[in-house]
């Protein structure tokens, strides 16, 4: 069975950093690709950036690139999402999902496989 959890959330100031991670168990971490979400109030949910440790493919939504960086620890079956330069506008509910593919199809499509677990909160004040 997939299962995510994700952690490292907070509430930060403007223009501060977190780290969000997502570890992961019940499947083989190596064959799949760990995509990053988040759903902001009264918003519907959106891609932000997913890693493909199967074939190093990379994505970033355009309103985080260049703030925000993805990288997987295979030893840990962990996936991390440093987020930089934070904007009132990255507040949302953060979530972690499997998907077969890093591609920005996919991402805009959600699709994932499994389910979508409880998600990290992260509020920027301005």
């Amino acid at each position: 069975e997939v299962q995510l959890v994700e952690s490292g959330g907070g509430l930060v100031q403007a223009g501060g950093s977190l780290r969000l991670s997502c570890a992961a168990s019940g499947f083989n971490f190596d064959e799949y690709t760990i995509g990053w979400f988040r759903r902001a109030p009264g918003k519907e949910r959106e891609g932000v950036s997913c890693i493909s440790s199967s074939d190093g493919g990379l994505y970033y939504a355009d309103s985080v690139k260049g703030r925000f960086s993805i990288s997987s620890d295979n030893a840990k079956n962990t996936v991390y999402l440093q987020m930089r330069s934070l904007k009132p506008e990255d507040t949302a509910l953060y979530y972690c999902a499997a998907m077969r593919t890093c591609s920005p199809a996919a991402v805009g499509r959600r699709l994932i496989v499994g389910s979508w677990g409880q998600g990290t909160q992260v509020i920027v004040s301005s």
